[in-house]
């Protein structure tokens, strides 16, 4: 009887010795296939060397945030040391103080600033060219309740005719006049106001306006303070004003009587010779708004004007006469 083959010979007995070796390479090449994988997972999500430098700044942030820091605004992320704000909100809405509207302040006597700008409380004093030209005219203001106020006023010596009527008016007409004279026909807003202000025992230069030579010929005092003036509402006078009722008159009227008439005139050309520059009769008002009718005189204009008309003119030209710049 034949003998029966063995297992090993045919390779079936065998065969699972021989393929140990290709399990143990599969291993490895699955084990290297892993490393390599976990080579390339380990590249790609590495851990930020910086991460705890950036966790030490937030928890730095936050421990600032736990003190007693004042934060400029709620939105902002810079931080101040204490006691850095000392100044008003940078806002008007309060946000500034943490989301608290402020309260809000009534100004205190608002004062306008000269330059331009307005400081509340405080005046500032002029600046530039003008400071010591303001100072003299503040100074030339300043009016003693006790003595009287003194006026320019303007009349026509020669004839004019207008709606058929003679507006002439002189010095003469008024040292005739039987009773206290109405000065009326002043139809300027300024020189209105200029009669609202004028105070009976007032005085007054008669000045002759629209001639050949114009220029200070008299005085006169005011006797009456301002009215209405009838005149505005007569159709048929030359100074009629349509716009004037007598529920709303616009102008008015003084009353004045006649008190000097000058042997020789203060002419304009002589005030304007004085209206220069550091020159007495400078800010005269009359020199300044050539065609006002009523103007003021600063009681300095007053009584330098009266001495050229009282004494020698060459005396008084030469003691006010302004000093030229070498």
């Amino acid at each position: 009887m034949p003998r029966p083959k063995r297992k090993a010979d045919d390779g079936s007995a065998a065969a699972p010795a021989a393929a140990a070796p290709t399990a143990k390479r599969a291993t490895r090449s699955s084990r290297a296939t892993k490393e390599t994988a976990n080579a390339v997972a380990s590249k790609t999500h590495r851990p930020s060397t910086s991460a705890p430098a950036q966790t030490s700044k937030k928890l730095a942030k936050e421990k600032k945030a736990d003190s007693p820091t004042t934060p400029v605004s709620n939105t902002s992320k810079k931080m101040v040391k204490p006691g850095a704000l000392e100044g008003p909100p940078a806002t008007a809405t309060g946000k500034a103080m943490g989301g608290r509207t402020p309260r809000k302040q009534k100004p205190n006597n608002i004062t306008s600033d000269p330059r331009g700008s307005t400081v509340s409380g405080v005046e500032l004093p002029p600046v530039g060219k003008n400071k010591g030209k303001e100072a003299k005219e503040d100074s030339e203001e300043e009016v003693d309740p006790h003595e009287p106020s003194y006026w320019l006023m303007k009349a026509e010596p020669e004839s004019r005719i207008e709606k058929g009527k003679d507006v002439k008016f002189s010095i003469d007409d008024l040292k005739n006049a039987t009773e206290p004279e109405a000065w009326d026909g002043v139809r300027n807003a300024v020189a209105r106001n200029n009669m609202r202000q004028m105070m009976e025992g007032d005085m007054a230069f008669f000045y002759h306006s629209n001639c050949k030579v114009p220029g200070i010929v008299g005085t006169m005092e005011i006797v009456r303070e301002h009215s209405v003036d009838e005149s505005a509402f007569d159709p048929g006078h030359p100074y009629f004003d349509e716009k004037s009722t007598r529920d709303k008159p616009k102008w008015c009227v003084v009353h004045v009587e006649f008190r000097r008439k000058f042997p020789q005139m203060a002419t304009l050309k002589d005030l304007q010779r004085f209206a220069k520059p550091n020159g007495i009769l400078e800010n005269m008002q009359v020199l300044k708004l050539s065609r006002l009718s009523v103007s003021k005189v600063t009681k300095t204009e007053w009584d330098f004007i009266m001495s050229l008309l009282e004494t020698d003119e060459g005396a008084a030209a030469a003691a006010h006469q302004p000093q030229m710049n070498s």
